[in-house]
């Protein structure tokens, strides 16, 4: 013990002596004060009232309501809690005590942009909403945005989220406008016009047809 002892003292001796400064030469769970003295630290939860001297330790106080400390210090302040409401999508998933910060985390819907710690959020941003034309390639977490894509051709997405296939116009409808990434293709009834004209053309279609086969046949026939 009286090795230690010895041996502790000619290194305080041995560190004033090269550096000209005891502060310099603090331990780890000592700090340097304003007259260059080294003085025990305060435990978390608490800061320094008033520095050691050489017949008392460091006096501590503990961090009031809203502040915390986190680490053994020399500090006459304890650090401002951080709030959760600079912003909208986070919450407080753990309060605020005077060893520890408050833990925010994200509300649904919104993702983290910037984090404060390991554990932490202090910025959060909303999911991004897919426009039509697009579907959600992969869903937003609390960690990450969503990712949209563009439908395939032949698809389309009124609201941005799931595509579609086209529809197909039946035998008895027509097409009334063409369909593209954002909206369906429109059918509609066909008139009877329509098919009238229809049945025209194939009626035509027949008489030219026996017409033409009975001219060719007249044709190739031998003259007397």
């Amino acid at each position: 013990m009286r090795y230690r002892s010895t041996l502790a003292v000619f290194g305080v001796f041995f560190c004033v002596a090269v550096f000209m400064a005891p502060a310099l030469c603090c331990l780890s769970k000592e700090y340097a004060t304003t007259d260059m003295q080294c003085c025990p630290m305060c435990h978390e939860g608490t800061v320094v009232r008033r520095d050691c001297t050489r017949q008392l330790g460091t006096r501590c106080i503990p961090c009031v309501d809203g502040t915390f400390m986190n680490q053994p210090n020399g500090l006459t302040k304890c650090f401002p809690c951080t709030p959760c409401d600079q912003g909208p999508g986070l919450f407080a998933q753990q309060g605020c005590t005077v060893t520890k910060d408050t833990v925010c985390d994200v509300v649904r819907g919104y993702f983290c942009k910037t984090y404060m710690d390991e554990t932490g959020c202090s910025l959060a941003q909303k999911h991004t909403s897919c426009d039509p034309g697009h579907r959600i390639k992969r869903p937003g977490t609390s960690r990450t945005d969503t990712v949209c894509e563009s439908c395939p051709p032949a698809y389309f997405s009124l609201e941005g989220v799931n595509c579609t296939v086209w529809t197909t116009c039946s035998e008895t409808e027509v097409k009334v406008e063409e369909g593209h990434a954002s909206r369906d293709v429109v059918c509609g009834a066909a008139s009877r016009n329509h098919y009238g004209l229809i049945a025209a053309l194939i009626l035509l279609a027949l008489v030219l047809g026996i017409t033409g086969g009975l001219l060719s046949k007249k044709t190739s026939e031998p003259s007397d």
